[in-house]
């Protein structure tokens, strides 16, 4: 297993770790869940300093996607 930290666009967040695709299109949640598997992707956490607070910032260069609102993510991965 491998930890990294990974920016997720704030728009999947949802669906990555609560599993609600609501907002989303097909084309978002077929994006998210290649990424996903590209990357053999087991969980998702946000990376934040104290519980339930997640630092936003924009990003030119997201994990997947056009250039978004992030939040840092530890992902683990196989």
């Amino acid at each position: 297993m491998e930890f990294l930290t990974e920016p997720i666009p704030t728009w999947a967040l949802c669906y990555l770790i609560n599993g609600d695709s609501t907002g989303l299109t097909e084309n978002d949640i077929a994006m998210i869940d290649n990424w996903y598997a590209d990357n053999n992707v087991q969980t998702i956490t946000t990376a934040s300093e104290n519980e339930g607070s997640a630092h936003p910032y924009f990003s030119h260069f997201p994990a997947f996607g056009l250039a978004s609102e992030v939040v840092d993510c530890i992902v683990m991965t196989y």
